[in-house]
């Protein structure tokens, strides 16, 4: 194996063939010749990236890399680990962009000499666009607190945060295994730009380790920065405002709120993990691929905010921030008299009003802040004296609760709180904003929606984001009151001895099914969806032998042609059309609405390009689609409804060929228990399914339609009962909270 050659995993491995991971193994067991393992462990071995490539062309289950593909395992299998690789590529990314001339030359140069030459070639990019590099650690000079020039070190608590940039140069020994990386991701550049291939990057190494990062999901980071948007709140002082806003976050983890943010704005960010730091400056400054040229400030800084600010004389226009929660060691005990607790000094369990105050007091005045809190912020007994000086001085302006699943942790309905900073001259608010986007029983407007179908509700599969953006940003303007969504309250009624701004406790709860009034027409829905349910009853069961018919498997009938098999990637949550998520097939509801989800419009099936990573699997009628986890219990028909959808995670889609097959007769055989328990694995605590080890009877296309028509009618049997269902539990509690509130009369 040449040295420094990138490793890959069976996951890997399973990805560049397209296959699933068993596929690997059987691969391992069956041939003698494929490569033998270099790195990892005995339960997760490595190997040679080159040679499975060419172990798989010479077996013919390779043709060739996709350009992508080749460059994140690369990045994934970089010796000094995937965070440093990401951290080179975004360097050279950057050259590539801003000095395209001088990175074609370096790259005329064999490897070894082109990473001498890099390090030089990057400090003067670097220094272009984010400033020159930390000062010597003998340099401990007095604070210069300009705007602009942040160059000196900040020395706060006894402890010390550098101020100069982010991403330092990385030696030439340190670029050398990186170079076939920086050569593969300045070719994938041309196709899609710099800032894409970054995006990608940081994209996949964030779906790699979900549990190392702490995520602010894109919509939610999209609200935020909205909300935070000058004149949103009527009543704004007008003055003249400078075109170009200064953006602050203080715990920036990957950059994802600064951004989200739409304009011009000059972007200052803090974060205590050198790494994060360093990709969050990179992301900044490739984002929407511009020249270097005027483009307002990209300043990063790392170390830890509460103890050591690396921007003490900032007045910024606008805090974004989703800080750390729960914290207790974030510096209580050396900053009790520290100038910014100016509502009160928090306690040891308050950490989130700690960081509410830092907003506030790196804001200037009549600046805007939008920090992303847990719930109990709004009602711990320990942080209510603050929270009672926020309210009487005007800072905290709007609580909003959330969803649960708007961002991790995904059980918990986060709120937001919208502050902005005091003017002299200016009246302090007499009123605060409480808005609950976070109500399950959204159904009491639709009775026919179901669950789950309120303003964001559903889970994190499931939020209507462009719902919930467009409720919260119109509670935020109007400042009116709206039943069961938003109230506007004095601020004399909220300052009892518990100084609770829980949205849900002020905002009573709409009744299921509409209230006494609407409980009518649900009743008349039941009673028809009953009546329906009967018509569609399956006759008496007539006894017959067991049938013995030649069987196939899903995979034979793949590689004859007569169906093909195609693998969800696509989730909610980013921006793009709808998507068939896995709750949906299970509950039986339509796709995610358009707009909820993260993929952009493809070709249908179409293979992925380099133009355009992972691109997603759009649905047509007829296909077959069942979720991977959960032993194949259900299987969904597609429809003229969900055709164009994008096909989520942990969905396999079966497409079969009409001249061959009968999608109806597929689908109900794939229902089958037996067929079921023998394609079902259980590996893990969940049972997974290998759709391709599903069996079917060999029967001609007339005799699987006669089939396909009874499957049918037992599909709209299920989904009359499960509507039934539904009705019933809103009639029920409906009944029962009018009797209790004595809005129905007992009969």
């Amino acid at each position: 194996m040449p040295e420094n050659s990138t490793e890959v995993t069976a996951a890997g491995i399973a990805r560049l063939a397209g296959v699933g991971r068993a596929a690997v193994s059987n691969w391992r067991r069956r041939h003698a010749d494929f490569p033998q393992p270099v790195g990892g462990t005995g339960a997760s071995p490595s190997f040679s990236l080159p040679e499975v490539e060419q172990w798989l062309r010479d077996q013919g289950k390779l043709a060739e890399v996709p350009l992508r593909e080749r460059v994140w395992q690369q990045a994934a299998g970089h010796p000094a680990g995937a965070v440093e690789a990401l951290i080179h590529t975004g360097c050279a990314l950057l050259l590539v962009r801003d000095r395209p001339t001088a990175w074609l030359e370096l790259t005329a140069a064999p490897d070894e000499r082109m990473a001498a030459l890099l390090p030089h070639a990057l400090e003067h990019v670097l220094a272009d666009r984010l400033g020159p590099a930390a000062p010597e650690p003998e340099a401990d000079r007095a604070v210069h607190t300009d705007r602009a020039v942040h160059t000196d070190r900040v020395v706060h608590t006894d402890r010390v945060v550098h101020t100069g940039r982010a991403v330092q140069i990385p030696t030439a020994s340190a670029l050398l295994p990186s170079v076939p990386l920086l050569r593969a991701a300045a070719e994938l550049a041309a196709g899609i730009g710099a800032g894409q291939v970054f995006e990608f990057l940081l994209g996949r190494q964030l779906d790699a380790n979900p549990r190392q990062y702490t995520l602010t999901p894109p919509h939610l980071a999209a609200l935020m920065a909205a909300l935070a948007t000058p004149a949103k709140e009527p009543g704004r002082a007008p003055g003249g405002r400078q075109s170009v806003r200064t953006v602050l976050d203080p715990a920036a983890g990957t950059g994802a709120l600064l951004r989200a943010v739409d304009g011009p704005a000059a972007l200052y960010a803090q974060e205590a993990d050198p790494a994060l730091a360093a990709l969050t400056a990179l992301r900044l400054v490739l984002y929407g691929d511009g020249p270097g040229g005027d483009a307002p400030a990209r300043v990063v800084r790392t170390g830890d905010t509460l103890r050591a600010d690396a921007f003490p004389g900032l007045a910024a226009d606008t805090v974004l921030c989703h800080p750390p929660f729960n914290e207790r060691n974030w510096g209580h005990d050396e900053l009790a008299y520290d100038p910014r607790w100016e509502y009160g000094f928090p306690a040891r369990t308050e950490s989130e009003l700690a960081w509410v105050q830092h907003a506030l007091a790196r804001l200037r005045d009549g600046g805007t802040a939008v920090l992303l809190m847990p719930p109990a912020a709004a009602s711990r007994r320990s942080g209510r004296r603050i929270r009672a000086d926020l309210l009487r001085r005007g800072a905290l302006r709007a609580v909003i609760a959330l969803p649960a699943g708007a961002a991790p942790p995904y059980g918990i309905p986060l709120h937001l709180w919208v502050l902005r900073r005091p003017e002299a001259d200016v009246r302090a608010g007499a009123d605060l904003l409480l808005v609950d986007t976070a109500d399950p029983a959204g159904s009491a407007a639709d009775p026919g929606a179901g669950p789950g179908k309120a303003v964001g509700g559903g889970g994190r599969d499931r939020l209507d984001w462009p719902a919930v953006h467009t409720a919260v940003l119109d509670a935020w303007r109007d400042r009116a009151d709206l039943p069961g969504v938003s109230r506007v309250v004095p601020v004399v009624a909220l300052l009892d001895d518990d100084v609770d701004l829980t949205p849900a406790r002020h905002l009573p709860r709409p009744a299921p099914g509409g209230g006494a009034s609407g409980l009518g027409e649900v009743r008349e829905q039941l009673a028809e969806t009953l009546r329906l349910t009967a018509r569609l009853t399956p006759p008496p069961a007539e006894p017959s032998a067991p049938a013995r018919r030649p069987l196939t498997t899903v995979g034979e009938l793949a590689r004859a042609g007569a169906l093909s098999l195609r693998t969800g990637n696509a989730f909610p949550g980013g921006g793009g059309g709808p998507v068939l998520t896995e709750h949906d097939v299970l509950t039986g509801t339509p796709a995610a609405p358009a707009g909820t989800g993260t993929v952009a419009p493809a070709t249908p099936c179409a293979p992925a390009t380099p133009s355009a990573p992972d691109e997603p699997v759009l649905l047509e009628p007829g296909d077959v689609v069942v979720p991977v986890l959960g032993g194949g219990a259900v299987v969904r028909v597609v429809d003229e409804a969900d055709a164009g959808a994008a096909l989520g995670r942990n969905l396999q889609l079966l497409r079969p060929d009409p001249a061959a097959l009968d999608p109806w007769f597929l689908a109900g055989f794939l229902r089958g228990t037996a067929n079921n328990r023998q394609a079902s694995s259980y590996a893990s605590t969940a049972a997974r399914l290998d759709a391709r080890r599903l069996q079917l009877p060999r029967l001609p296309l007339a005799e699987q339609q006669r089939y396909g028509q009874q499957f049918r009618a037992l599909a709209a049997f299920e989904d009359a009962l499960r509507t039934a269902g539904r009705l019933g539990g809103l009639l029920v509690q409906g009944m029962y909270d009018g009797l209790t509130d004595g809005t129905v009369a007992p009969g």
